[in-house]
């Protein structure tokens, strides 16, 4: 069993499309398949159930799909402990993260670890927090930085490391009643008409949650990908906006009103590095990040949030 079959098996598995998983490992689709038919040879057992419509793993590929992972591990764990011999770090970190976190700055990061470790290949990737952390399930992330609400949940195995916590805030056009406020309770938004960002941004999920619980009825009339568009949806005065305080600090420039919520501290914006292994390349990266590496409000405790 060679490690590129290996590769392209979990690669399928993961993408459950056999068109998908070529372009991920930048191989023909003809390659891929013949490299999967040889495993499944060499094993004895069809690893797939295929159709015209989908790709599924049968039970030998599902038995097989966590030590095929623990397998490249393993590798990358034998690359590292060579890679210590010599004078470089070298290696590969699959970094992921949600936009606007407002706790560090990424690229400043990223610019700042390439600069010490320039033999160390990054593969940067920017989603939502939730499917962020279906990757790090899936072992194709090897750190990721992203929010949640409340305390958070504990995640197959993941280690929390918490970041900071910080309010919601409501935005609102400068012509806007509500916008003579001091601050807003959560029954004041009831029946208003809002952007919002898309399902699977931390900052949607937080928001359904915490007006969900206070029996607020919502009309969310715009949904966007970027933190830039739903602040001009606000700006032009057609919407208002629920946002983690660092991205209300971002939008002073524009002149918006930026209320606080008297309820907001039972519902925060919580930031947290979220990493699967701890190899040699992780760990560099880890002490990179800004120091000291602690909450700032008591509601974190170590490890996975829960």
């Amino acid at each position: 069993m060679e490690l590129r079959q290996v590769e392209y098996f979990i690669a399928v598995a993961e993408e459950r499309s056999f068109t998908r998983a070529a372009e991920r490992t930048h191989v023909s689709q003809s390659g891929l398949s013949a490299a999967i038919r040889t495993l499944e040879r060499e094993l004895g057992s069809p690893l797939f159930h295929r159709t015209t419509r989908s790709v599924e793993l049968s039970p030998a590929g599902f038995a097989l799909l966590p030590k095929a992972r623990a397998m490249l591990d393993l590798a990358a764990a034998g690359r590292d402990a060579v890679a210590a011999t010599t004078t470089h770090l070298r290696g590969s970190l699959r970094l992921g993260s949600e936009q606007c976190l407002g706790v560090i700055d990424i690229t400043e990061l990223l610019a700042r670890f390439h600069r010490r470790h320039p033999h160390v290949d990054i593969v940067f990737d920017q989603a939502g927090s939730t499917t962020l952390l279906e990757r790090m399930r899936q072992g194709s992330l090897d750190v990721a930085f992203v929010a949640a609400g409340g305390a958070g949940r504990p995640t197959d195995g993941l280690r929390w490391l918490p970041l900071a916590a910080e309010p919601l805030l409501l935005l609102c056009p400068p012509d806007h009643p509500l916008s003579e406020r001091e601050s807003v309770r959560w029954t004041d938004l009831d029946g208003h008409g809002f952007v919002d960002l898309a399902h699977g941004w931390a900052a949607r999920e937080i928001n359904e949650d915490a007006l969900a619980a206070q029996g607020v009825q919502r009309r969310v009339r715009y949904t966007v990908n970027d933190i830039h568009t739903l602040i001009d949806l606000v700006r032009r005065g057609l919407a208002l906006a629920l946002v983690p305080a660092p991205v209300a600090r971002k939008t002073h420039a524009a002149g918006l009103p930026a209320l606080p919520l008297a309820e907001a501290a039972d519902r925060p914006w919580r930031v947290s590095a979220v990493v699967r292994t701890t190899d040699q390349v992780v760990s560099a990266f880890l002490r990179a990040l800004p120091e000291p590496l602690e909450p700032r409000d008591p509601v974190f405790s170590a490890g996975a949030p829960g």
